[in-house]
């Protein structure tokens, strides 16, 4: 496997065998609770997201709840995701701009959802793909890492690893891809348990490795 194509391919179809229908990992229930979640998950696991949205999403599941709540009252809740108060006071923000500006629904664009108090491209993109169903490749820590090791991209930015892999890898996989990429990551390319020269993949795309790849951040 000599060029980028031809590791992407092998990775393609590997991960597709390994992870067919690959769940999305933040519990939710429609866009709303979604979007609420993801941006919970800045810098905090989805296991620590998934323990603390239940308590928040029974108080309030909707913007028109959202809103009415105070930071101080959001932020009781999400404390534990870290970031606090500044995640508290985003879910307070986009509640009421949800409201002013969009009817109460989660807009369907990424240029809206950006404007967004707290929502960056990368959460935009997570609600894109996971609530919409519209092609897109959120990178985080796990793809960002796990793309340098199989040497998809040169890592010099999380923006730079996005575009490479979105012209290494069909449109349509997309969604999918990055859920299994996700998943690959935590089980078998872990941070500390794969230095891209234990895994199946890794040994694979990089079969004369001999040395630990330091990935950049």
């Amino acid at each position: 496997m000599t060029t980028k194509l031809e590791r992407a391919a092998f990775i393609d179809r590997r991960l597709a065998e390994l992870y067919p229908a690959p769940a999305i990992p933040l519990d939710h229930r429609d866009a709303f609770t979604l979007l609420v979640a993801v941006l919970l998950s800045a810098q905090c696991t989805d296991k620590r997201v998934n323990l603390t949205t239940p308590a928040l999403f029974a108080l309030a599941d909707t913007p028109q709840k959202m809103a009415a709540l105070s930071v101080a009252q959001i932020d009781a809740i999400v404390r534990p995701c870290g970031l606090a108060p500044r995640k508290a006071e985003a879910i307070a923000g986009l509640s009421r701009l949800l409201l002013e500006k969009h009817g109460g629904a989660v807009p369907r664009t990424f240029a809206e959802l950006e404007e967004l108090p707290g929502v960056g491209h990368k959460t935009a993109s997570v609600v894109m793909a996971q609530a919409f169903g519209v092609p897109a490749f959120p990178v985080d820590t796990h793809i960002h890492r796990l793309a340098q090791r199989w040497k998809l991209t040169s890592g010099k930015s999380v923006e730079q690893t996005e575009a490479d892999l979105k012209l290494l890898f069909p449109r349509e996989h997309w969604n999918a891809l990055h859920l299994r990429i996700i998943y690959y990551g935590r089980e078998h390319c872990s941070a500390h348990g794969c230095d891209g020269t234990v895994c199946e993949i890794c040994r694979t795309v990089a079969p004369a490795r001999k040395r630990p790849v330091i990935t950049k951040k």
